[in-house]
């Protein structure tokens, strides 16, 4: 069964960071490329961020470039979102999310990032 857990979210204030993990498990971490996908309170889902199987290719949404970093750990199957200089518009409830053939076809849980005074 494919599992993807994320963590690492909390109340942070603008200006700061935060990293967000996500630990896959039920398929073969390394054969897949991987994302993060946000969804702010009352709006639709944003695609934020992707990483190819290896980590050698990455790719941002426009807003996030400069600010975030996708990465991975293929050895701990763990997928991580390091995000810095963070404003209240990056509040929203992130997933990770596994590529499928032609979508993502698994998702996380979610883990809420609130940015505040």
């Amino acid at each position: 069964e494919v599992q993807l857990v994320e963590s690492g979210g909390g109340l942070v204030q603008p200006g700061g960071s935060l990293r967000l993990s996500c630990a896959a498990s039920g398929f073969t971490f390394d054969d897949y490329g991987m994302s993060w996908v946000r969804q702010a309170p009352a709006k639709g889902l944003e695609w934020v961020s992707a990483i190819n199987w290896n980590g050698g290719m990455t790719y941002y949404a426009e807003s996030m470039k400069g600010r975030f970093t996708i990465s991975r750990d293929n050895a701990k199957n763990t997928l991580y979102l390091q995000m810095n200089s963070l404003k209240s518009e990056d509040t929203a409830v992130y997933y990770c999310a596994k590529r499928g053939l032609s979508s993502l076809d698994y998702w996380g849980q979610g883990t809420q990032v609130t940015v505040s005074s």
